[in-house]
């Protein structure tokens, strides 16, 4: 059974600027905070490269209270060297989360891009949703 998808929630992994991590590495840190496994449907690395972490027809594990309906993308990186809050998305991230989203919204007709700041106290995804999306 598909569930009806109305939001696409973009999030950052909120590491720090040009350190490499993976949806294995995101899994382990999801298990660790007593999820089944890794939160984000999609996981966009450093190098512009998509990667599946649950399957679209399961419920994520992103974003309080919006999960049932959602499907959240997040992309590698999101922080400075000091650890504040920073749009670090490289030129090849931003071009595949663009794809990414182009491709959801073809598929899920209606639904609509957010921020995971529009429903959490958070800076994630680091950058302004609304402006370029």
């Amino acid at each position: 059974m598909m569930r009806k998808i109305d939001k696409i929630i973009l999030h950052c992994s909120a590491t720090r600027e040009g350190q490499s991590f993976t949806v294995k590495d995101i899994d382990g840190w999801h298990k660790q905070r007593g999820f089944n496994k890794i939160g984000y449907h999609y996981v966009i690395y450093l190098d512009g490269t998509i990667h599946e972490g649950r399957k679209e027809e399961e419920v994520g594990a992103h974003c309080l209270k919006q999960n049932a309906n959602s499907i959240g993308i997040c992309y590698i990186g999101g922080l400075d060297a000091k650890g504040n809050p920073k749009d670090t998305r490289t030129a090849v991230q931003k071009t595949a989360l663009q794809e990414l989203v182009n491709i959801l919204k073809k598929k899920y007709p209606g639904a609509t891009v957010h921020g995971h700041n529009e429903f959490a106290a958070k800076a994630c995804p680091c950058f302004d949703v609304k402006k370029e999306f």
